[in-house]
């Protein structure tokens, strides 16, 4: 499951997370949403990743919501930062305004079952990459250096990350965006014909067991 542990966060304070390994992981996702914190009135809005064993912690910041997960090093970048992007949408269109002042563990009860969710999801279902490869563009374009955790929990040295800055996002967004909107009408279409189809196939074996009880193609003995 490359996907272990997610946490929704203003600043430092955590406003829902779920967790599925045993581990410090929580610990640990604290130390990097206080770098981040301390980082963002010169940062702004980011994409930063930091290593820690066998694991990276990926984390997006925009708008004063920190989305951050733990995951296995062999998943990559695509899948976490596109479960980011995911989980930021799905919280602030939940929440909206409320986010910003909330207090901690605020949306945990409610909004934890959603990170259980599509931690599962990002982790597990095929579907989910073949969504990641129309996302894959945004990804290929974040310059995301990785940085060892032991720096922030041990020696207290400064970790220097690139960071991204929405700006230089904008025309890849678009682009985007208008690529999911086509998936989204591919989909949709092919639904409408396939219910189309269904609805014509009933009612052609409705008309075949017409003719068989009616004795004929004129149905006969039913219309009199």
């Amino acid at each position: 499951m490359p996907i272990l542990y997610a946490v929704v966060a203003r600043g430092t304070v955590v406003l829902a997370e779920f967790n599925s390994t045993q581990g410090n992981a929580g610990a640990i996702a604290r130390k990097v949403l206080e770098k981040i914190a301390s980082q963002a009135s010169t940062d702004g809005d980011s994409h930063l990743s930091y290593s820690q064993d066998r694991y990276v912690f990926h984390a997006k910041r925009t708008d004063g919501i920190t989305v951050l997960c733990m995951a296995d090093d062999t998943s990559g970048r695509r899948i976490p930062f596109a479960f980011l992007e995911e989980i930021h949408s799905r919280f602030v269109k939940k929440y909206g305004r409320a986010c910003h002042t909330a207090l901690a563990y605020g949306m945990n009860d409610e909004f934890s079952r959603v990170l259980s969710q599509q931690m599962d999801y990002y982790s597990n279902d095929p579907s989910a990459d073949r969504m990641n490869r129309i996302k894959g563009e945004m990804s290929q374009v974040r310059n995301v250096m990785i940085e060892n955790i032991d720096k922030v929990l041990e020696r207290g040295e400064r970790l220097e990350v690139l960071a991204d800055k929405t700006a230089h996002m904008q025309g890849t967004t678009m682009r985007f965006k208008r690529q999911a909107r086509r998936f989204r009408n591919t989909v949709w279409w092919r639904n409408v014909k396939l219910t189309v189809a269904l609805i014509f196939l009933l009612l052609v074996i409705i008309y075949i067991v017409l003719v068989f009880v009616c004795h004929g193609f004129t149905l006969p003995s039913c219309i009199r």
